[in-house]
């Protein structure tokens, strides 16, 4: 008798040959014809579309967790400070000090910028700094303590941020606990590879050359806009002087810190070029000799617009600087300006190489050649101007020849200035309305000054104002080379900002060795 077999065995059996699909005849017979109706399932992302969106949330995540919990309140001597990392695509050290402006620092290369807010300050105790800065010694050791406190403190308060904050919205995203420990993770690492990129590239020699800008407290709608401008002419220029007053305040306090500190022997220039009539420039160069203690005063050229014998008149504030004035003709200065100045007690005119000493400093300088008070350019301008840096290259190899070397030679055209390489260690030029600074290949150091008129007139022309800019520089009395300068750019027309910046030659930077641009008797 035959054996029937089990129910849930012959239900597994239906199940097999079920799951295996086995077709049937007729549809193996109509399979060219008439194709099986398939399913589709949805294709699984690609890895890099997946990999890119876990990185997504793992910056976003870090982010979100720094801008919330990761940061730190931290005493640094009389200043209730708060610390915190941001991201950034270059780095480097803020210093906000509220309402005054921010200190910048290039301290490091990476990903995560520090940003230092000055949220209160004990009025007594910073008084006390000001008027005795001998008391900043005492302090050096307290605060640099606490900042090592603070920085400890940010570092894990930031590792927990970071973490804390890609792990919660990882898991919001993908609601997977290991794909959310998994950004967590990587926001870690990340954070580990950010740090040791900002300690392989820490450079404390940055506090030598630190960047600083400014608000004036008042609103900008006190000065007006340009329209106001022509009637409130006198609110906007004692506006600009009370600007660079708080601004220079303000630097010589943080100046206490290790930097380049100018001792009293230290001669100190201040350039100037491109005034183009601007009224309020006699102001703000005025102020700036009272600030920095300016010895002499360097005018590159074009401080007039058309050279005429009725802008004559502009210039008599020259005579109430309190500073020698040292001046070389510009292309929109004409003869006529150049005899109404040479008048001047303290005004020295430079021209044709010939050298005079002011200040304990050599200067020589030649006139442009050309004048075009219409910016027109006339056949031949570049040979001319050439040609006039010959001649002054020449005077210079003479005054080397004969004993006497100049320190500092002007010219108004920077292609007129580069003709003097090799000849002497220092050439100060404008002309091109924007700040410029470099060492040639014979040695020479060529600086190039900014329009301290603010382009004059002319700013209006423009969208946006042309800033007002100025440069400090330190020479030493005994070996008379420059030892470090100071650039000053103030906002344009109807603004009110501000920003001063030191700098460093290489040859003065810690760790270099000691050398000055020597003038060359030769022609190189």
């Amino acid at each position: 008798m035959a054996r029937v077999p089990a129910v849930p065995a012959l239900a597994t059996t239906v199940v097999n040959r079920i799951t295996r699909r086995t077709p049937r005849p007729h549809a193996r017979r109509h399979r060219t014809h008439r194709p099986h109706p398939t399913i589709e399932l949805p294709a699984r992302p690609r890895p890099w579309i997946r990999a890119l969106g876990l990185i997504t949330v793992v910056l976003l995540g870090a982010w979100l967790g720094l801008l919330i919990v990761g940061n730190v309140r931290v005493p640094v001597g009389p200043m209730d400070t708060t610390m915190t990392l941001r991201p950034s695509l270059t780095g480097g050290t803020k210093i906000n000090i509220s309402p005054l402006g921010a200190l910048q620092l290039d301290s490091h290369h990476a990903p995560v910028r520090l940003d230092v807010n000055v949220d209160q300050l004990d009025p007594v105790r910073a008084q006390a700094l000001v008027d005795h800065p001998e008391r900043l010694s005492g302090l050096q050791d307290e605060v640099t303590h606490d900042i090592e406190d603070g920085t400890r403190d940010l570092a894990l308060r930031s590792c927990v941020a970071v973490v804390s904050g890609a792990t919660a919205l990882g898991l919001a995203v993908y609601r997977r606990p290991r794909r959310a420990l998994a950004a967590g993770g990587l926001a870690l690492a990340l954070l580990g590879a950010s740090g040791a990129s900002a300690y392989a590239t820490w450079n404390p020699e940055s506090v030598l050359e630190p960047q600083y800008s400014g608000l004036l407290s008042s609103a900008p709608s006190l000065v007006g806009n340009a329209r106001s401008i022509v009637t409130e002419f006198d609110v906007y220029q004692k506006e600009l002087a009370r600007l660079v007053t708080n601004v220079t305040k303000l630097y010589d306090v943080t100046s206490t810190l290790p930097a380049y500190q100018p001792d009293p022997s230290t001669v100190r220039v201040l350039h100037v070029s491109d005034i183009h009539l601007n009224p309020a420039s006699w102001k703000i160069i005025a102020s700036l000799v009272d600030q920095y203690k300016v010895d002499v005063i360097v005018d590159t050229g074009d401080t007039m617009d058309h050279g005429t014998a009725a802008e004559n008149g502009f210039l008599d504030p020259i005579k109430d600087l309190g500073a020698p004035y040292v001046w070389v003709r510009g292309n929109h200065d004409s003869a006529t300006t150049q005899r109404y100045l040479s008048r001047m007690g303290n005004v020295h005119v430079l021209d044709d190489g010939r050298a005079q000493t002011i200040a304990g400093l050599r200067f020589a300088g030649i006139g442009d050649p050309q004048f075009t008070p219409d910016r027109s350019k006339t056949p031949g301008a570049d040979a001319s101007q050439e040609l006039a840096g010959a001649r002054l290259a020449a005077a210079l190899r003479d005054q080397t020849n004969a004993g006497t070397p100049v320190d500092i030679a002007l010219a108004h055209e920077p292609s007129a200035a580069r003709e003097t390489d090799g000849t002497v260690p220092l050439v100060l030029a404008g002309h091109l309305h924007h700040e410029g600074d470099e060492v040639m290949r014979y040695g020479t150091r060529l600086r190039m000054e900014g329009s301290t008129g603010g382009s004059g007139l002319r700013a209006l022309e423009r969208q946006y104002p042309a800033p007002i800019e100025a440069s400090v520089l330190y020479f030493d009395r005994d070996t008379r080379r420059l030892q470090a300068w100071d650039s000053i750019k103030l906002g344009g027309l109807g603004e009110t900002t501000a920003e001063v910046s030191r700098h460093l030659p290489d040859e003065n930077k810690p760790g270099a060795t000691p050398s000055s641009p020597a003038p060359s008797t030769s022609t190189p």
